[in-house]
């Protein structure tokens, strides 16, 4: 037979005055910032419980937020504050009932429930008793408070996507790499639209060029180390907070940067996207070419684990992950076969067949030490011969020079930020020399923003320094020593250090029936170019372990 826990007697009240709790709420950040409804709230709430004659014994304020379901921090608390043992008032009043609740449901299932602990919800604008009759008036209201909630949210919404069709900006945090500039003015209102923060924007482009291409001592940084990476060197969110792995992916993914703004796209609360009809789409400047913003994303879905298991990507097998099958296009996996002699041979095998039987693919299979000699010796003779890499490499040249014609845009841009920076410091400098200003706060506040944004704006252009304008053209020895690099990066070696050479010129092997084709990407070919010549500036390869030139750390 279970027990029911007797609840604690209150504390008598000695002067025989109600204990009254006020709960104070706006719905929007911008009626908080005005200090209007809650101080006008709070007056009323004080006069009414003068006149009754209660004691106001607490007050919960919930500045900007909605009373559609009950995610309000202050509203938690004074709940739980009121079904404490010690009983710490008697009711909560409230200008109206909207103000405590806008779902009907939601506010009777509240009201009930404070009933049981003895605390009654009084408006003071919507006197209500508890006889039949009033409690279905309150309910009727809360129908209406639900239903006005609702009307408004669609005319909000509806202005908004008005908003957004003619290009403006509607006030939401601004991605990473990009601020809002105030285009103009309709009436109180004020149109602004995302443009690209210069310094901002050359952190976002390091973040696709290192998971892209990596740091020039490593190969292509995944999320998890492309974080560490950020964190271990100072890099911050525009709040002063460390990355997180979940901040970087959605940097990586977001389709803002090569500029396709999407407004209306998902729903608030369940963040399921909405029909396409609702969404409406908003031009923006973009940051990151679309070739390398789609590289990066084919490279994340590839790499996701629930696609490849981890094993693919690192493993000791030089094609797993490349090798498909001509028939199906299934992954090929390795197979073993032990001969009468005893003997063991290793096959790659279709893994469609191995999985369905014929009824998925009728199955292929090929000794491993024939593909890997074979697509090893076919890149060293066919694809990394100079004469030929420099004709593949030719269509990009158009490509490269406009890029190079977008990097000197930004270096100019950075310039003339921090040319601005440092005139405004050196006029206060000379304004406090002088005698005209003192350093107060605002001063100091003002000094340390103008800091900020030279600093800010000096350390993009040394990123840009550091990692070099691109040049209009490949030059003819990097493309030699490229080859002569790849060649015997991926004939020698440890099976996953070639492995990860292979991997950064080619997306697959398809195994035919007749031929085995090896494909790839221009651009992807063009990256490797470059992040090789990067690497190649002495010291260690990348893909192998560092070694020392003492022997202190392998006797």
């Amino acid at each position: 037979m279970s027990k029911r826990t007797a609840r604690s007697k209150p504390a008598p009240r000695l002067d025989g005055r109600l204990r009254a709790c006020a709960y104070l709420r706006v719905s929007t950040g911008r009626q908080a910032e005005s200090d209007l409804s809650i101080p006008d709230q709070r007056k009323q709430i004080d006069a009414f419980c003068a006149a009754k004659g209660w004691k106001l014994a607490s007050e919960f304020v919930e500045p900007g937020a909605s009373a559609t379901d009950d995610s309000r921090p202050e509203f938690q608390k004074m709940i739980e504050r009121a079904s404490a043992d010690d009983q710490p008032f008697d009711v909560i009043v409230v200008h109206s009932y909207s103000r405590f609740f806008r779902d009907a449901f939601g506010l009777e299932m509240y009201v009930r429930r404070l009933a049981k602990v003895g605390v009654r919800l009084v408006s003071i604008t919507q006197e209500l008793g508890d006889d039949p009759a009033q409690v279905m008036m309150r309910q009727v209201i809360a129908l209406f408070d639900e239903y006005q909630s609702r009307e408004n949210a669609k005319h909000v919404l509806r202005a908004m996507k008005e908003n957004a069709r003619q290009g403006f900006y509607n006030g939401s945090r601004a991605p990473l790499g990009y601020t809002t500039e105030e285009v103009e003015k309709r009436g109180a209102r004020t149109k602004k639209r995302l443009v690209v923060d210069p310094v901002e924007a050359e952190l976002v482009r390091l973040m696709f060029r290192l998971y892209r291409l990596g740091d020039g001592r490593s190969g292509p940084l995944g999320i998890k180390a492309l974080t560490c990476w950020l964190n271990e060197r100072g890099y911050r969110t525009r709040l002063g907070a460390r990355f997180g792995i979940a901040t970087v992916h959605g940097i990586l993914t977001n389709r803002v940067y090569i500029g396709e703004w999407v407004f209306n796209r998902t729903e608030s609360k369940t963040q399921r996207e909405k029909p396409k009809s609702e969404q409406v789409p908003i031009e923006v400047p973009a940051i990151i070419d679309r070739a390398e913003f789609e590289a990066v994303a084919e490279t994340l879905k590839a790499r996701n684990p629930k696609v490849t298991p981890p094993r693919v990507v690192t493993g000791p097998i030089l094609l797993t992950g490349l090798a498909t099958c001509g028939r199906c296009g299934g992954l090929m996996t390795l197979r073993t076969g032990t001969s009468r002699s005893g003997q063991v041979h290793r096959y790659y095998s279709c893994s469609t067949h191995g999985r369905q039987g014929k009824v998925g693919c009728t199955g292929r299979s090929i000794r491993m030490g024939t593909l890997d000699t074979l697509v090893a010796e076919n890149l060293a003779t066919e694809l990394l011969e100079p004469t030929r890499l420099r004709e593949m490499l030719a269509s990009l040249i158009s490509r490269r020079s406009k890029k190079a014609a977008e990097v000197d845009e930004r270096i100019a841009s950075l310039r003339s930020e921090l040319k601005t920076a440092e005139d405004k410091l050196k006029r206060l400098y000379v304004m406090v020399e002088d005698g005209v200003a003192e350093i107060d706060d605002i001063l100091k506040e003002r000094l340390a923003s103008l800091r900020l944004d030279r600093d800010r704006a000096k350390a993009a252009l040394e990123r840009i320094d550091a990692t070099g304008r691109p040049a209009a053209d490949i030059p003819q020895d990097m493309i030699d020593k490229f080859a002569i690099l790849m060649r015997q990066n991926i004939t020698e070696g440890d099976t996953p250090f070639r492995k990860a050479w292979i991997q950064s010129i080619i997306d697959r092997v398809e195994v035919g029936d007749g031929a085995i084709r090896i494909i790839g990407d221009k651009t992807r070919l063009e990256q490797a170019v470059i992040g090789a010549s990067a690497q190649s500036g002495g010291g260690v390869r990348g893909f192998v372990r560092n070694w020392r030139t003492r022997e202190d750390s392998n006797l």
